[in-house]
């Protein structure tokens, strides 16, 4: 049985390498914002996860040769929701700076959409889909610290423009809730979603 990851995220991908698996890594072309815009009444848990779903049905759509005849694909999205708005990777250091000047000393929740398919034989044989939510107690960083974070280019890259393994780690003051699920793929969640698919974790470890 294979792995793929339907996600970019080297962060996801690192955490599915220190709990034993080593998937290959297949990126999607879904077009985000159009998904978004055509469910423009969903809860914040719906976007996250019609996302995920539709990234993990793009890869699972795509395989082809070994990886079509047994295969499991995980796909996820993650946004940070604060102030009753759903927010993910920001367009440019403005976009980010003002988005740390808001939400600095507070709390928002992370919700990551998750999607877990299984191809047998070139056809999506099962699924499963679930969320998971973290709320992130934020620190304050000064406005000297905020300008070094912002130079780092770090904040560009991720939801809601934070890390909590990486730099961003140092204005983070704490979490409620599954830590994985921050960095972007909750282990708790996909061990439950792959008992959907009638798989377990221990099927996939990576043993030497």
């Amino acid at each position: 049985m294979r792995l793929v990851l339907a996600s970019a995220s080297p962060a996801r991908l690192s955490v599915l390498r220190a709990a034993g698996l080593d998937p290959a890594v297949s990126v999607s072309d879904v077009d985000e914002d159009a998904l978004l815009a055509a469910v423009p009444d969903a809860t914040a848990a719906e976007k996250v996860t019609t996302l995920a779903g539709a990234k993990a049905t793009t890869v699972a759509r795509r395989l082809d040769g070994p990886d079509a005849l047994d295969s499991i694909v995980i796909g996820c999205d993650s946004m940070l929701h604060i102030d009753g708005e759903l927010v993910g990777k920001p367009k440019d250091v403005d976009t980010a700076r003002d988005r740390w000047r808001s939400m600095a000393g507070r709390s928002g929740e992370l919700v990551t959409g998750h999607a877990v398919l299984r191809v047998v034989d070139g056809e999506i044989d099962r699924a499963a889909e679930g969320h998971a939510v973290t709320v992130v107690r934020f620190g304050t960083p000064t406005d000297a610290e905020l300008e070094a974070y912002l130079g780092t280019g770090e904040p560009l890259a991720v939801a809601g423009a934070f890390t909590l393994d990486g730099l961003g780690g140092w204005f983070v003051d704490g979490i409620d809730g599954d830590p994985s699920n921050v960095i972007g793929i909750s282990l708790p969640l996909v061990r439950r979603l792959l008992a959907g698919v009638g798989v377990s974790p221990v099927d996939l470890w990576d043993h030497p």
